[in-house]
């Protein structure tokens, strides 16, 4: 079989090394072709091997995971999911490697990293399938030394104001559904929403541990307000409500309120959070008065509930495929006959800007 996904594994660890290997190989649709002890071994087997996709460590000798893996993607850009204890324990660093475009994360074990690492073998290697067909792109190369300094050391600060809704009808609410690449599609659309914007609900699929840094990582750069939903809590215009990892969001209708509910509960398409969760509750909840929003992401979860949301009176608007990291929850509202619009994600956040300018205080009787 010629066609088998070829994969670089980068890691100090021989254990770690050999066990990813090992998992690797076990798959008839992957082969491990190499695997290296630190990036600049790394760096000499991508131009020996030309791997599709590699797996990544992040605290290595001789270069750290995320140095090696920012000069990747400004030089050769190629599919990358982090594997690293680091993922977990330091959920920043995870969110700062899929800034820089690794595809996708998997957390090692802290302990018993042997049966941990072969539990996690069908993750790992879904993940890598997933990686072998993202669209990945080049990172911008700074102007020079001075300008990469300056912009390493600049900590994230809101953007200067932008022009307001206006009166806004607290009625509408924004649903956003993403999964892989959707971490960074996200946040390009958030940040491009005034502060009284329509309320955002969000289920990104992300485990437990990762949002709420996510969500402090957004709130230092919107203009709206981003948190991790919270059970019971009112929905507000000019917030943003991420599911947190390892539960399902939904929104409940309470007197003259729209509440978040945050539950546990079995995986629905694999995923909880999962988007189906979400899009099913504004169907029947917010009807007439939700935006449906699908991004970047692999597999169906949310197609049918955007379908439904459609067929409820929603407006809903999915990423093209050009923009996408991977095209395969989009594709899958598209086919579904759930999608209104289908644009690149910079129209995104305009459009849903115009919808709702066009709509304000226009408050239509709930479905």
């Amino acid at each position: 079989m010629n066609n088998k996904i070829r994969v670089l594994v980068v890691d100090d660890s021989a254990l770690v090394r050999g066990l990813l290997t090992e998992i690797i190989d076990r798959e008839p649709d992957m082969t491990c072709v190499g695997a290296a002890a630190d990036p600049l071994v790394a760096r000499e087997m991508i131009r020996n091997l030309n791997p599709d996709v590699i797996t990544l460590d992040i605290e290595m000798p001789r270069m750290d995971g995320l140095d090696f893996l920012q000069r990747l993607m400004r030089l050769r850009p190629m599919p990358v999911v982090m594997v690293s204890t680091l993922t977990e324990r330091g959920a920043d660093v995870t969110l700062k490697a899929l800034e820089l475009g690794a595809v996708d994360f998997v957390s090692k074990p802290k302990i018993g990293v042997v049966d941990g690492l072969k539990q996690l073998g069908a993750d790992i290697t879904d993940k890598i399938r997933t990686a072998a067909r993202a669209r990945v792109h080049r990172l911008a190369t700074p102007a020079g030394p001075a300008a990469s300094a300056t912009a390493a050391a600049a900590a994230p600060s809101r953007p200067a104001p932008m022009a307001a809704l206006g009166r806004l009808s607290t009625e509408k609410i924004v649903f956003i559904g993403a999964s892989t690449g959707g971490t960074e599609a996200t946040r390009e659309l958030l940040i491009n929403l005034p502060a009284d914007s329509a309320a955002v609900m969000i289920t990104q699929h992300m485990p437990p541990g990762f949002t709420k840094s996510y969500a402090a990582r957004l709130d230092g750069l919107c203009r709206v307000r981003v948190a991790e939903a919270v059970d019971g809590e009112r929905v507000l215009p000019g917030h943003a409500y991420i599911a947190p990892g390892g539960l399902h969001l939904s929104v409940e209708r309470s007197g003259a309120n729209y509440v978040a509910r945050v539950r546990d509960g079995e995986p629905v398409n694999r995923h909880r959070p999962s988007v189906d969760v979400l899009f099913d509750s504004a169907a029947r909840v917010v009807g007439r008065n939700a935006l449906g929003v699908m991004l970047t992401g692999m597999g169906a979860d949310g197609a049918k509930a955007m379908r439904a949301m459609r067929d409820a009176g929603s407006f809903n608007i999915v990423q093209d495929e050009a923009s996408c990291v991977v095209f395969g929850m989009p594709r899958e509202a598209i086919a579904h006959g759930a999608a209104h619009e289908v644009l690149p994600l910079a129209q995104i956040a305009p459009r849903l800007l115009e919808w709702l300018r066009t709509h304000a205080g226009a408050v239509t009787s709930r479905v």
